[in-house]
Protein backbone atom coordinates (compact mmCIF):
# COMPACT_ATOMS: atom_id res chain seq x y z
CA UNK A 1 0.00 0.00 0.00
CA UNK A 2 1.32 3.30 -1.08
CA UNK A 3 2.11 5.63 1.75
CA UNK A 4 -0.04 9.01 2.05
CA UNK A 5 1.56 11.93 0.56
CA UNK A 6 2.89 14.24 3.68
CA UNK A 7 1.47 17.68 3.43
CA UNK A 8 3.50 20.10 3.51
CA UNK A 9 3.57 24.11 4.12
CA UNK A 10 5.56 26.20 1.68
CA UNK A 11 6.28 29.53 2.59
CA UNK A 12 8.60 32.62 1.40
CA UNK A 13 10.87 34.57 3.39
CA UNK A 14 12.59 37.76 2.13
CA UNK A 15 16.27 39.02 2.96
CA UNK A 16 15.54 42.35 1.80
CA UNK A 17 18.98 44.55 1.95
CA UNK A 18 19.99 47.95 1.52
CA UNK A 19 22.87 50.08 2.15
CA UNK A 20 21.65 52.60 4.97
CA UNK A 21 24.26 55.37 6.14
CA UNK A 22 27.44 53.82 5.73
CA UNK A 23 26.33 49.94 6.74
CA UNK A 24 24.68 47.06 4.38
CA UNK A 25 21.42 46.50 6.35
CA UNK A 26 18.82 43.98 6.25
CA UNK A 27 14.83 44.20 7.15
CA UNK A 28 13.94 42.39 10.41
CA UNK A 29 10.98 42.25 12.78
CA UNK A 30 11.61 40.98 16.70
CA UNK A 31 8.95 38.25 17.47
CA UNK A 32 6.58 38.85 20.41
CA UNK A 33 5.52 35.62 20.60
CA UNK A 34 6.84 31.62 20.86
CA UNK A 35 8.63 30.14 19.04
CA UNK A 36 12.13 32.29 19.33
CA UNK A 37 10.10 35.05 21.19
CA UNK A 38 12.60 38.45 21.45
CA UNK A 39 14.24 36.96 18.52
CA UNK A 40 14.93 39.33 15.07
CA UNK A 41 13.13 37.03 12.43
CA UNK A 42 13.06 37.96 8.35
CA UNK A 43 9.57 38.85 6.90
CA UNK A 44 7.51 35.86 5.65
CA UNK A 45 4.46 34.22 4.60
CA UNK A 46 2.91 31.14 3.57
CA UNK A 47 1.41 31.41 -0.48
CA UNK A 48 -1.42 30.98 -1.16
CA UNK A 49 -3.19 28.85 -3.54
CA UNK A 50 -3.87 30.50 -6.33
CA UNK A 51 -0.31 32.26 -6.52
CA UNK A 52 2.95 31.29 -7.76
CA UNK A 53 6.31 31.83 -5.90
CA UNK A 54 7.29 35.33 -7.53
CA UNK A 55 3.56 36.75 -6.67
CA UNK A 56 3.57 35.44 -2.95
CA UNK A 57 7.90 37.13 -2.56
CA UNK A 58 5.97 40.46 -4.20
CA UNK A 59 2.97 40.20 -1.99
CA UNK A 60 4.96 39.95 1.07
CA UNK A 61 7.11 42.45 0.18
CA UNK A 62 4.26 44.77 -0.02
CA UNK A 63 2.06 43.45 2.87
CA UNK A 64 4.52 42.03 5.32
CA UNK A 65 7.54 43.68 4.89
CA UNK A 66 5.93 47.00 4.49
CA UNK A 67 7.63 48.28 1.28
CA UNK A 68 4.55 48.51 -1.53
CA UNK A 69 5.58 49.88 -4.50
CA UNK A 70 9.41 49.78 -3.64
CA UNK A 71 11.73 49.52 -6.06
CA UNK A 72 13.66 46.05 -5.50
CA UNK A 73 15.52 43.99 -7.40
CA UNK A 74 13.97 40.22 -6.28
CA UNK A 75 15.20 37.03 -7.24
CA UNK A 76 14.96 33.47 -5.87
CA UNK A 77 17.51 32.32 -3.30
CA UNK A 78 17.37 29.19 -1.83
CA UNK A 79 15.18 26.23 -0.52
CA UNK A 80 15.33 25.01 2.63
CA UNK A 81 13.47 22.07 3.83
CA UNK A 82 15.44 20.05 6.76
CA UNK A 83 13.05 18.66 9.13
CA UNK A 84 13.50 20.76 12.43
CA UNK A 85 14.07 24.13 10.98
CA UNK A 86 10.70 24.94 12.43
CA UNK A 87 9.51 23.29 16.01
CA UNK A 88 5.95 23.68 15.70
CA UNK A 89 5.98 21.83 11.84
CA UNK A 90 7.59 20.45 9.10
CA UNK A 91 8.09 23.78 6.68
CA UNK A 92 9.27 23.90 3.56
CA UNK A 93 10.68 27.75 2.59
CA UNK A 94 11.73 29.26 -0.83
CA UNK A 95 13.71 32.23 0.22
CA UNK A 96 14.03 35.56 -2.01
CA UNK A 97 16.86 38.01 -1.50
CA UNK A 98 15.92 42.02 -2.62
CA UNK A 99 18.14 44.38 -2.94
CA UNK A 100 17.78 48.28 -3.33
CA UNK A 101 19.28 51.36 -3.12
CA UNK A 102 18.47 53.48 0.60
CA UNK A 103 15.12 51.87 1.10
CA UNK A 104 12.77 54.07 3.40
CA UNK A 105 11.26 52.66 6.40
CA UNK A 106 8.88 50.22 6.38
CA UNK A 107 5.44 50.80 6.73
CA UNK A 108 4.80 48.39 8.89
CA UNK A 109 5.72 49.54 12.47
CA UNK A 110 7.03 46.28 13.30
CA UNK A 111 9.68 45.93 10.68
CA UNK A 112 12.98 48.09 10.83
CA UNK A 113 16.42 48.29 9.28
CA UNK A 114 19.29 46.20 11.19
CA UNK A 115 22.94 46.31 10.26
CA UNK A 116 23.44 42.51 9.00
CA UNK A 117 26.84 42.54 11.35
CA UNK A 118 24.72 42.73 14.77
CA UNK A 119 21.71 39.98 13.59
CA UNK A 120 24.17 37.59 15.51
CA UNK A 121 20.83 35.66 16.64
CA UNK A 122 17.49 35.06 14.80
CA UNK A 123 14.29 33.32 14.97
CA UNK A 124 14.44 29.25 13.57
CA UNK A 125 16.97 29.43 10.32
CA UNK A 126 16.73 32.89 9.55
CA UNK A 127 20.15 34.03 10.32
CA UNK A 128 21.38 31.01 7.67
CA UNK A 129 18.90 32.46 5.08
CA UNK A 130 20.40 35.97 5.81
CA UNK A 131 24.03 35.18 5.76
CA UNK A 132 23.15 33.05 2.52
CA UNK A 133 21.76 36.43 0.98
CA UNK A 134 24.51 38.24 2.26
CA UNK A 135 27.04 36.28 0.18
CA UNK A 136 24.87 35.86 -2.58
CA UNK A 137 24.88 39.87 -2.66
CA UNK A 138 28.32 40.05 -2.48
CA UNK A 139 29.04 37.44 -5.09
CA UNK A 140 26.56 38.82 -7.75
CA UNK A 141 28.55 42.10 -7.08
CA UNK A 142 32.10 40.34 -8.13
CA UNK A 143 30.16 39.28 -11.74
CA UNK A 144 26.95 41.29 -12.44
CA UNK A 145 25.79 44.84 -12.85
CA UNK A 146 24.03 44.11 -9.53
CA UNK A 147 25.93 46.59 -7.35
CA UNK A 148 24.43 49.54 -9.12
CA UNK A 149 20.80 48.33 -7.89
CA UNK A 150 21.67 49.55 -4.52
CA UNK A 151 22.40 53.11 -6.00
CA UNK A 152 20.18 55.74 -7.10
CA UNK A 153 19.35 56.15 -10.71
CA UNK A 154 21.92 58.77 -11.22
CA UNK A 155 25.67 57.78 -8.98
CA UNK A 156 29.13 58.90 -9.32
CA UNK A 157 31.25 56.16 -9.59
CA UNK A 158 32.62 56.91 -6.02
CA UNK A 159 28.77 56.27 -4.70
CA UNK A 160 29.12 52.83 -7.08
CA UNK A 161 32.96 52.38 -5.05
CA UNK A 162 31.25 52.53 -1.14
CA UNK A 163 28.40 49.83 -2.47
CA UNK A 164 30.79 47.77 -2.93
CA UNK A 165 33.42 48.27 -0.02
CA UNK A 166 29.99 48.21 2.45
CA UNK A 167 29.03 44.81 0.80
CA UNK A 168 32.63 43.48 0.29
CA UNK A 169 33.39 44.92 3.71
CA UNK A 170 36.79 46.51 3.06
CA UNK A 171 38.15 49.74 1.60
CA UNK A 172 38.70 49.72 -2.26
CA UNK A 173 41.22 51.60 -4.01
CA UNK A 174 39.51 54.81 -5.92
CA UNK A 175 41.34 54.69 -9.00
CA UNK A 176 41.99 51.17 -9.77
CA UNK A 177 38.06 50.76 -9.02
CA UNK A 178 37.55 53.76 -11.17
CA UNK A 179 39.33 51.82 -14.12
CA UNK A 180 37.60 48.90 -13.84
CA UNK A 181 34.24 50.07 -13.65
CA UNK A 182 34.32 52.71 -16.70
CA UNK A 183 36.28 49.70 -18.69
CA UNK A 184 33.56 47.05 -18.03
CA UNK A 185 31.48 47.06 -21.40
CA UNK A 186 27.62 48.46 -20.65
CA UNK A 187 27.94 48.86 -17.04
CA UNK A 188 27.88 52.38 -16.57
CA UNK A 189 26.21 54.81 -19.09
CA UNK A 190 27.69 58.80 -18.64
CA UNK A 191 24.45 61.18 -18.30
CA UNK A 192 26.48 63.79 -19.46
CA UNK A 193 25.75 65.82 -16.10
CA UNK A 194 28.33 66.05 -12.75
CA UNK A 195 27.50 66.78 -9.48
CA UNK A 196 29.65 68.41 -6.63
CA UNK A 197 27.73 67.13 -3.94
CA UNK A 198 30.72 65.55 -2.07
CA UNK A 199 32.62 68.47 -2.33
CA UNK A 200 35.31 69.65 -4.24
CA UNK A 201 35.72 68.88 -8.29
CA UNK A 202 32.50 68.18 -10.33
CA UNK A 203 32.23 64.10 -10.43
CA UNK A 204 30.66 62.52 -13.56
CA UNK A 205 27.37 61.11 -13.60
CA UNK A 206 26.51 57.70 -14.63
CA UNK A 207 23.33 55.81 -14.49
CA UNK A 208 22.93 51.72 -15.15
CA UNK A 209 23.73 50.31 -18.44
CA UNK A 210 22.69 47.45 -20.53
CA UNK A 211 25.18 44.96 -18.95
CA UNK A 212 24.28 41.65 -17.02
CA UNK A 213 27.54 40.17 -16.62
CA UNK A 214 30.40 42.26 -16.35
CA UNK A 215 33.51 41.50 -18.63
CA UNK A 216 36.34 41.52 -16.77
CA UNK A 217 34.80 40.61 -13.35
CA UNK A 218 35.20 42.63 -9.97
CA UNK A 219 37.14 39.71 -8.30
CA UNK A 220 37.36 40.03 -4.67
CA UNK A 221 40.23 37.84 -4.54
CA UNK A 222 42.18 39.90 -6.66
CA UNK A 223 44.16 42.96 -5.58
CA UNK A 224 43.54 46.49 -6.01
Amino acid sequence: MTPPVPRIPVSVDLVVLTVRGHELSALVWRRDNPPYEGHWALSGGFIHLDEDLPAAAGRILAERAGLPGAPVHLEQLQTYGYPDRDPRQRVLSVAYLGLAPDLPASTEAHMSWQPVGELTSMAFDHRRIMVDGVERARAKLEYSSLGAAFCPAEFTVADLRRVYEIVWGRPLDPRNFHRKVTNAEGFLVPTGRTTTRDGGRPAKLYSRGPAELLHPPMLRSLKD
